[in-house]
């Protein structure tokens, strides 16, 4: 190569300089304006650039009217829809209602600005409530005349009739009429242990109270009749507990200690509870003859639900290990118990999928079962358990009942994955009936349906969108799928005018070379083909879900923020999550440490084909919680294609986390699977750089997972970044310096420049003037 004979000393070095360094690191990415211009796409920044995303309604009453709210580019109004007329407009006169609230607040309200964050409209719609500067006024909209509405808010525990409020006491149960002031003692013998009505209390109400101490608030269920009274006995005698501390409370220098009931997979011990009943008048205590509901997560056992009668209640139990899950029916009366459906697991009974549990006219109920392979609804006689019927069949999978309507049996229900030619994960609205011999598609456009269903069953109301494709909303009739009327199109002008490029949806075949697979890409707004660009990939594997966004809402994904700073970032699910059938699923049952990562390297290798802009020598990582498992673990089994990891929160060892999730993948007992699949078993494999993040009072996933991890890496002499956020729960979406640090690891360590000094994230700050 030959250099100009008469280049200054200085320029020559320079162009020395600039000639030896590797192409990527020319590029101005990485830089301040990519930092400012990332932080617009962090909530709550990104959350004002679409307006009228989504339609929220507020039904009035039971009728099939609604209201809405409807952002404006210069405010926002209330919206009242009649669909039986197909009217939409204002849902009163703002003008009128701002004049009404200033005369009573004594300051100016603006009509495009009202306070109806905390609106109620009455069933009638004449007359509203709202809640502004901490009081509740009431408005006569006939005559737009406001007044202070003084409401006593309802004490936890109140009977529906209001006649009686039920307490704990000293571990024991207590009710007292609310007109006489009476209280009886409904129990004797509760303890610390063996309280009644009492749940396990969680470690962030531990911190937010300064008290590791049981809440008081009842733990019980009212009949709807107010003659009954369900409530546990929780017996945590012997379960394990973990210990929390809180090193830099903000109000004193010694650290908080929290003690808390944390079940884990290998505890021999469990809390149960035992479920009671009492009868208004007579109060004696009848405990229902079942086995103790196991408790594998703090909080509460299965809550049961009445019946609208109170005549019985309905529990749904599922045992530890979830081979079996039974719907159990009890006896208001007596107390005592019939299994109205028992549903065996194959390995596993999936409870993470929600259950489908509906009670029909004729004695039948609607159950949701995985048990031909697809999920699918049945119908069972109630009384003899018998399965009468299997009303949906096929290669695809019913994801939720959405209305049942008892006298007709007709069913509306979502699906995903029946129509051909479309991403399998796309919900659509269904209609069938008891016979199950017709299912009618009712949202026919090839898009993700979010439905809302009306009182009555006769109307839904559905948005639709795609990543790439703005979302909309209609009102349809339920017996045709016809829409009624258009409510709103997405206004995305805000989201353009930053110059973001819409993202991108793909499928690719998973590593046995034809299972389709799906994904999602994010750009860059200043994406140019003709440039490189490493990949960062946003991992999270569940495997109780899916996660690659199916809709609009893509746009506001951690994902675009982190491509603003000049890398192309991609989400895939591959084999082992759910929402494409049992079979599918179940490459990740005991082998929660394969993630479906050759699926991912597999995919991307395959996009890398097609686009010359993407640099398989640069790919980074990133998760948290179950993802941040997966990101470290995709540096430790695979760094030869991983480099660069930010693992936060994670799980890192399926031991030393919440018994309710991990055995539900992994299995019960614990194996040797659970040891060979830890990260911390693997952390001798590290090559990269890794970057763990955690917060100290984190209440979902001890920060004990991530220390374990620490040590291993320690002793196997790995170096490693460690980043412990004080004062921190689970979430860290809104850590602003923990966003930025994770910023920084990426542009440092992938990008290959210095990150901006001292650049400060603002997004998450209040807005000046007074609490977010």
């Amino acid at each position: 190569m030959r250099l100009p004979r008469r280049l200054p000393v200085t320029g020559f070095a320079l162009a020395v300089v600039a000639l030896l360094q590797p192409v990527h690191a020319l590029r101005a990415q990485g830089t301040r304006a990519d930092y400012e211009r990332a932080e617009q796409f962090l909530a709550p920044r990104v959350d004002s650039l679409v307006l009228n995303e989504r339609v929220r309604p507020n039904w009035l009453g039971t009728s099939d009217r609604f209201w809405y709210v409807r952002a404006l580019p210069d405010g926002r109004e209330v919206v009242l829809v009649d669909p039986a007329t197909a009217h939409r407009g204002p849902a009163f006169d703002h003008e009128r209602l701002a004049t009404a609230l200033a005369e009573v607040l004594d300051h100016p309200v603006d009509a495009r600005h009202l306070p109806i964050d905390r609106l109620h409209l009455s069933a009638t719609g004449d007359t509203l409530t709202v809640e502004v500067d901490r009081a509740r006024w009431q408005c006569y909209l006939a005559a737009y005349r406001c007044a202070r509405h003084a409401v006593d808010e309802p004490p936890e525990g109140i009977s529906p009739d209001g006649k009686w409020v039920a307490f704990v006491r000293d571990f024991d149960l207590f009710v007292r009429s609310t007109e006489s002031g009476r209280e009886i003692r409904l129990t004797h013998d509760g303890e610390r242990d063996r309280a009644y009505a009492t749940t396990i209390p969680s470690p962030t109400l531990m911190v937010r109270q300064q008290t590791d101490e049981p809440t008081t608030d009842p733990l019980v269920f009212w009949a709807p009749d107010s003659r009954h009274l369900a409530t546990y006995r929780i017996d945590a005698r012997g379960a394990g507990t973990l210990s929390m501390v809180q090193h830099a409370p903000p109000d004193r220098v010694r650290p908080r200690y929290y003690n808390y009931r944390y079940p884990l997979p290998e505890d021999s011990v469990l809390p149960t509870g035992d479920l009671y009943l009492f009868a208004v008048d007579a109060w004696t205590p009848t405990r229902v003859p079942i086995a103790p509901v196991v408790m594998q997560y703090y909080n509460s056992p299965a809550r049961p639900r009445w019946a609208e009668d109170g005549s019985h209640l309905t529990l749904v139990v599922t045992d530890r290990g979830y081979t079996r899950r039974q719907v159990l029916e009890i006896d208001a009366a007596s107390g005592s118990s019939r299994t109205v459906i028992d549903e065996l697991g194959d390995p596993y009974v999936d409870v993470y999928g929600g259950t489908i549990l509906e009670a029909l006219d004729g004695g039948t109920v609607l159950w949701g079962s995985e048990r031909d392979g697809w999920s699918h609804l049945y119908l069972y006689n109630g009384t003899t358990g018998a399965v009468e019927r299997q009303l949906t069949r096929g290669n695809w999978v019913v994801r939720d009942v959405v209305h049942a309507d008892k006298s007709t049996g007709t069913i509306l229900f979502v699906a995903a994955g029946r129509e051909t030619g479309r991403d399998p994960y796309l919900r659509h609205l269904y209609r069938t009936d008891l016979t199950g011999r017709s299912v009618r598609l009712l949202t026919p456009e090839d898009a993700d349906h979010e439905v809302v269903v009306s009182p009555s069953g006769t109307y839904a109301l559905d948005t639709y969108s795609r990543p790439q494709v703005e979302p909309v909303t209609v009102l349809r009739r339920t017996s045709d799928g016809a829409v009624v009327m258009d409510l709103e199109r997405a206004d995305v002008s805000g989201l353009l005018a930053t110059g973001w490029r819409r993202s991108e949806p793909f499928a690719a075949k998973a590593r046995d070379g034809t299972t389709d697979i799906y994904g999602l890409i994010w750009w860059p707004s200043t994406f140019d083909s003709t440039k490189r660009y490493p990949i960062v990939e946003q991992i999270y594997t569940g495997p109780h879900s899916f996660f690659v966004p199916k809709t609009f809402g893509a746009y506001r994904s951690t994902a675009q923020s982190i491509a603003e700073l000049g890398f192309v970032v991609v989400q895939i699910d591959g084999l082992g999550t759910s929402g494409r059938g049992k079979a599918f699923h179940l490459y990740s049952w005991k082998n929660l440490g394969d993630g479906g990562l050759d699926d991912h390297i597999a995919a991307l290798r395959q996009l890398a084909e097609r686009r010359s802009y993407l640099d398989l020598s640069r790919v980074g990582i990133f998760g948290h919680s179950a993802g941040g498992y997966d990101a470290a673990h995709a540096m430790l089994t695979h760094p030869e294609f991983y480099k660069v990891g930010v693992s936060s929160a994670g799980n890192h060892d399926h031991r030393m986390d919440k018994a309710v999730w991990n055995t539900q993948w992994m299995g019960w007992p614990v194996g040797d699977h659970y040891r060979a699949q830890s990260n911390v078993t693997l952390a001798p494999r590290l090559e990269g750089k890794l970057l763990l993040a955690h917060g100290d009072v984190d209440e979902n996933v001890p920060v004990s997972a991530t220390l374990q991890l620490v040590n291993a890496l320690i002793e196997a002499n790995k170096d490693f970044d460690l980043l412990i956020l004080p004062n921190q729960t689970h979430g860290l979406g809104r850590h602003a310096y923990f966003q930025r640090r994770r910023w920084d690891y990426f542009v440092e360590h992938l990008l290959g420049v210095e990150p901006p000094a001292g650049y400060r994230i603002t997004a998450f700050d209040p807005p000046s003037g007074g609490q977010r």
